[in-house]
């Protein structure tokens, strides 16, 4: 349908023109325009119409001044370009142009001793009506921190770093995530599953290696030491380097899947097969993940689905300040299982240096479990600098700054 006037055409069609066209009364239109309920399907369709063909656009700065607000939202997130916190800014990206409102983003540096404190006081400063926390890092102070402002905040994936009037959550918590990882392999037949989490630092992190260590403990289960990295596939590669000659080693859990991939080549250069020795398993389902030799049994994060039940909430809490929050709903976990987990070797049966020893018992059969396995070829937090060399944990003690959570 072609406009009939619009952006540089010289006069902006207001919401009367609408209204003639439409033809309908301008309260009908700014019913329509600003997402109200009780307008008739019909109406409300001619309204659309009408305001694509004139090309209006409904003034936010009159309707901010009117209401009080400034349709704006802010968001915090470190800035990076790693899968993870990039996968959920983009999620937010989208979900917001259904909605009415605009974003606002402060992106914070590893490091800043100011963290959120500083970027939340940034956004209040700009007016925003309400604030999404997602920020995979505390920084030191953070979990004292106290915020007094009267907008509702959104926290993405994790516990809030702070304590505040109003506050939403959403997204899977990773420690559901790293139990259904850690079970699967259980449920395979391995004796039990080595970790490779990321920095200790970073909420998720410290979550998963929860979720890993809680559900070795509640199978009865030997906890072997952690070994961290930085997100990267260079740390998994060193990492695998390390794990490659424990013959006890059967089954890995790397905390995302950049470093699982490392891992696995540095197994498969030392002559340890994936997955006929070892069952590799890693956590994102990044783009590549179903195209690496052998393709990476995984968990998909759903990034998408997940900034836009946040905004829902959060919107929510915005224009219903005295009103109970949603309802929380745990999305499914989504296990990916492809070519990279399978049964542990037979007792005596592990490769060496690509010799294949002879003996050994068949593994047992798994267990039941009611996490949803997608068995997939097709594609699906990541990344960090290749600098920080993997290193060891003790079993049962949390690394220094690490936050013991219950699963």
């Amino acid at each position: 349908m072609a406009r009939l006037a619009g952006r540089g055409t010289g006069t902006a069609p207001r919401s009367i023109d609408v209204a003639r066209l439409a033809g309908v009364s301008q309260k009908t239109v700014s019913r329509v325009m600003n997402g109200e309920q009780y307008v008739s399907g019909d109406l409300r369709r001619r309204v659309l119409e009408a305001a694509e063909t004139l090309g209006y656009r409904l003034n936010h700065a009159a309707r901010a001044l009117a209401s009080g607000r400034t349709r704006s939202i802010g968001v915090v997130t470190l800035g990076t370009a790693l899968y993870g916190p990039a996968s959920l800014l983009t999620g937010l990206e989208r979900a917001v142009r259904d909605t009415g409102y605009t974003l606002r983003v402060v992106n914070t540096v590893e490091g800043d001793a100011l963290g959120i404190a500083g970027a939340v006081d940034s956004l209040l400063d700009q007016g925003v009506d309400g604030i999404v926390i997602s920020e995979p890092i505390d920084e030191e102070g953070d979990a004292d921190l106290a915020i007094r402002a009267d907008v509702p905040f959104l926290v993405l994936g994790a516990p809030p770093p702070f304590t505040a009037h109003r506050v939403v959550t959403a997204g899977l918590v990773a420690h559901q995530l790293a139990r259904a990882v850690t079970e699967h392999l259980l449920d395979l037949g391995h004796p039990t599953v080595h970790h490779l989490a990321g920095p200790q630092r970073w909420y998720a992190a410290r979550d998963r290696m929860e979720g890993w260590r809680t559900t070795l403990a509640a199978h009865g289960r030997r906890e072997p030491p952690v070994l961290v990295g930085d997100w990267s596939a260079a740390s998994g590669y060193r990492a695998g380097l390390e794990l490659a000659g424990g013959r006890d080693v059967t089954a890995v859990f790397a905390a995302n899947d950049d470093m699982a991939i490392g891992l696995i080549r540095a197994l498969l250069e030392t002559g340890r097969r994936v997955p006929e020795d070892v069952s590799v398993v890693g956590l994102d389902d990044i783009p590549v993940a179903a195209y690496v030799s052998p393709p990476l049994t995984t968990v998909r994060q759903p990034f998408d689905a997940t900034a836009e039940d946040g905004l829902r909430r959060l919107v929510h809490a915005i224009e219903n300040p005295d009103a109970d929050p949603i309802p929380v709903e745990d999305p499914p976990v989504n296990l990916v299982v492809r070519a990279s987990t399978g049964p542990p070797p037979p007792s005596g049966a592990v490769s060496a240096g690509g010799a294949v020893l002879a003996g050994g018992t068949a593994a047992p059969e798994g267990r039941a479990r009611t996490t949803r396995t997608t068995r997939a070829t097709a594609p699906g937090a990541s990344g960090g600098p290749s600098g920080v060399p993997a290193r060891l944990v003790s079993p049962g003690r949390t690394p220094s700054g690490a936050r013991r959570t219950t699963a």
